[in-house]
């Protein structure tokens, strides 16, 4: 029950956060405009820097794992690879590149690094999930929405979608990130506080965009599609993989990380990523919606397993 209660905790504000979205579009306080330009500053500023401070600040070269961190790669690469495989039951190009990115991107940089947090207090083991599924997430989510966003047509050619991974701000922010903790440099206190304050804006800004351009006829027309992405990201991925990962000795602090990397809902900057790269996001919309409603019941479920059978 405290396991319950403490992931309810962590996915109901988020969930209230979009629905906040939902209300102040509804009263003409937001837009289509005004949540499509929230978008974009949070695309290219906040979530860069969100991604920064956590790696910036953590200390990967003491804590190094690099088993752990090869592990986290790889069960990401396989989720992408399934997704990518199941979205050709869809003829339409326009949705495959957002089902395929709602199914394997969680929310490993928000609520995943937070549910770490609170079961085991500060460890570095959060900063290594994030070292090895974010940078994969953002350059496959890069990859996956150029090639079918639009349609056939429109297909981006491979030096577009190369200039599109190393313009990304995301994986610019991760690269400074990495090489700022590598290189020990003391971030002063007025940078920190900045940093702090624009970081802390990410999650609260996005959400609520992506309720001011949630629309409930489209979410329904692509119901099939947001359900699948939800199943997948939600329980199919950590069935398959953790007792793969319980056979190769993880346990413990490690476990419960690969579990929330794999079990977290679907990333609210998916939604950001996909409307910004030219994507209607309709799919994403909706499968964040989705999946963080019920995150905290499915999540939780994995986890009280794992504790049961004294893996973690």
């Amino acid at each position: 029950m405290e396991s319950l209660i403490f992931s309810l905790n962590a996915t109901v504000p988020v969930f209230l956060m979009m629905i906040l979205g939902v209300v102040f579009r509804k009263l003409n306080w937001f837009d289509r405009d005004m949540a499509g330009k929230i978008n974009k500053f949070v695309f290219r500023i906040l979530l860069p820097t969100l991604v920064f401070q956590q790696l910036a600040e953590a200390d990967i070269a003491q804590a190094w794992n690099g088993k752990f961190v090869l592990f986290c790669m790889c069960a990401s690469g396989a989720a992408i690879a399934v997704s990518w495989l199941l979205s050709r039951l869809w003829r339409e190009r326009s949705v495959r590149g957002e089902f395929i990115q709602a199914s394997f991107r969680g929310n490993t940089a928000l609520l995943g690094a937070a549910l770490i947090q609170n079961m085991y207090g500060d460890t570095a083991v959060g900063s290594l999930m994030i070292l090895g599924c974010v940078p994969l997430y953002n350059v496959m989510a890069v990859v996956v929405l150029s090639m079918f966003r639009g349609g056939e047509a429109e297909k981006p050619s491979p030096a577009q979608t190369i200039k599109d991974i190393l313009t990304n701000p995301i994986l610019i922010a991760i690269v400074a990130g990495i090489l700022w903790s590598a290189l020990g440099i003391p971030m002063p206190v007025i940078m920190a506080r900045t940093v702090s304050s624009l970081a802390d804006l990410a999650t609260p800004l996005g959400l609520m965009a992506v309720g001011a351009t949630f629309e409930l006829r489209k979410a329904l027309s692509r119901s099939r599609e947001v359900i699948a992405a939800a199943g997948l990201k939600l329980i199919g991925f950590c069935a398959v993989m953790l007792p793969l990962a319980v056979a190769l000795g993880f346990r413990g602090q490690e476990l419960a990380a690969i579990c929330i990397m794999l079990g977290s809902s679907t990333a609210v900057s998916s939604y950001v990523m996909a409307v910004a790269m030219g994507n209607e996001g309709t799919i994403s919309s909706s499968a964040v919606m989705l999946t963080t409603l019920l995150c905290g019941f499915t999540l939780t479920g994995w986890l009280w397993l794992l504790r049961a059978l004294a893996l973690i």
